[in-house]
Order: C-alpha cells, then sequence, then structure tokens
C-alpha cells in the first residue's frame, strides 16, 4: 500500500504504517528496527508535527509475526529513544513529501 492509498483512507496514521508504505514504495525491507528509528530521526529533524502515543501490534494492523516482532522490539526501548516511539502523522501534501523525500 503506497502513502497515497493511506492518505485516501484517514488523514491520520500511525508511523509505522507510513514506515511500511514508503518501504514498499521503494521496494525495502521494513523490518530492521534500526532502519525505522533512523526514519523517524529523520521526521523529527524536519520538524514534522508527530505526536507521541502507545500502539499496540494489533493497533498498527499486525496480523503477522513479523509486524509483531517489529513493534514489540521498538517497544523495549521507547522509553530510552525517542526515534523508537510510535507517532501519528496527519499524511498532508506537504507530510508526504516530507515523508518521500526521506534517505534521498
Amino acid at each position: 500500500m503506497s502513502l497515497d492509498d493511506l492518505r485516501r483512507k484517514v488523514a491520520f496514521h500511525n508511523s509505522v504504517d507510513v514506515w511500511v508504505a514508503l518501504c514498499g514504495e521503494r521496494n525495502t525491507d521494513w523490518t530492521d528496527p534500526e532502519a525505522y528509528k533512523r526514519f523517524i530521526a529523520y521526521l523529527l529533524g524536519e520538524n514534522l508535527n508527530l505526536k507521541a502515543f502507545n500502539l499496540c501490534a494489533h493497533e498498527a494492523g499486525a496480523t503477522e509475526d513479523v509486524k509483531v516482532r517489529f513493534t514489540e522490539a521498538l517497544a523495549q526501548s521507547k522509553e530510552i529513544d525517542p526515534n523508537s516511539r510510535n507517532y501519528t502523522i496527519r499524511l498532508s501534501d506537504s507530510a508526504i513529501s516530507t515523508i518521500r523525500r526521506y534517505g534521498t
């Protein structure tokens, strides 16, 4: 699912789903928690309006074991590393543009 597809569903999404969608657009692996942390660090550095919240694996749509393990790995370090947290992101045009610039 692409970022545009996510936005068509609802305006706000959790950062894990946004990360998975971005990786899907790029045909890259999303399962590395360290890569997700770098993505979040980038978004925070770009001053994207992110709101931290607690996300359980089932709330992230985690019906597959890989996504459950991924969100659980992030949860283990979220108290000490803000880049491990889950955030809500409003997928405006400017936010999607910022997200797509990541790593380019």
